[in-house]
Formats: structure tokens, C-alpha cells, sequence
């Protein structure tokens, strides 16, 4: 999840983020909405580097797909289920979908109106 938590929009673009260890000692994650399992598969091997070591931490144990997918991060095995997924360019290309920071933040500049002054009616 720590690699996870820099990614702030992919993050609050779920709703109903769970996770939980398995009897087999993996980690299941699951959420609703949000990106699709093979996206944030890989967020997950972009983020999770050592370099002091050679080679991938991470990889895939199966295929990955928009609903699942099952990796393998430095020996533990971890199931993404993504349930009814949004996609990433889907989720960007939404005027409703504002992130609440950027929405509310008065400090920003712009030639155009604030997100906030929109949501407004100014």
C-alpha cells in the first residue's frame, strides 16, 4: 500500500479500498470503480524498485486483466480484483469526477475560473 499511497488520484478514484492477508500469506486487494487490476499492476511495478538488486520485484503471476490480476512482489503473492472498473482514461476524461484538494484549492492560479468557482455556479 505504501507504493500505492504517492499515486493520490488512482487512490481516492476507488471507492471501497480493502485489503486483507490470506490464508496463504498473500495480500488480497480489492476496490470498486477506479482504475482496472492490470493498471494498477502496473503502478505496482513501476513503483516497487531496489537498487541494489537486479532484476524485477515484481512480477506477474498470471494474466492481468481490467477485473483481476495476481503478482508476485519479492516472493509474497498478492490478487488485485478490481470491481466494475473505471479505467484511468475514462476516469480523467470526467468533468464531474474532481479530486476535493484540487476543487477547493484557492492558492492555485489560472487564466480560467477555479475549479471551486465552477462547482459554485461563479
Amino acid at each position: 500500500m505504501a507504493a500505492l499511497a504517492g499515486e493520490s488520484e488512482l487512490m481516492e478514484s476507488c471507492r471501497d479500498l480493502t485489503w486483507w492477508r490470506g490464508a496463504d500469506h498473500g495480500w488480497y486487494i480489492e476496490w470498486r470503480d477506479g482504475p482496472g487490476a492490470a493498471d494498477i499492476a502496473a503502478v505496482l511495478a513501476r513503483h516497487v524498485r531496489d537498487p541494489g538488486r537486479p532484476g524485477a520485484l515484481v512480477t506477474r503471476s498470471g494474466p492481468a486483466t481490467a477485473g483481476g490480476a495476481t503478482l508476485d512482489v519479492m516472493g509474497v503473492p498478492f490478487v488485485l480484483r478490481a470491481v466494475d472498473p473505471v479505467h484511468r482514461e475514462r476516469f480523467r476524461g470526467r468533468a464531474g469526477l474532481r479530486r476535493l484538494g484540487e476543487a477547493l484549492d484557492t492558492t492555485r492560479r489560472t487564466a480560467s475560473r477555479h475549479p471551486w468557482e465552477i462547482l459554485l455556479g461563479g
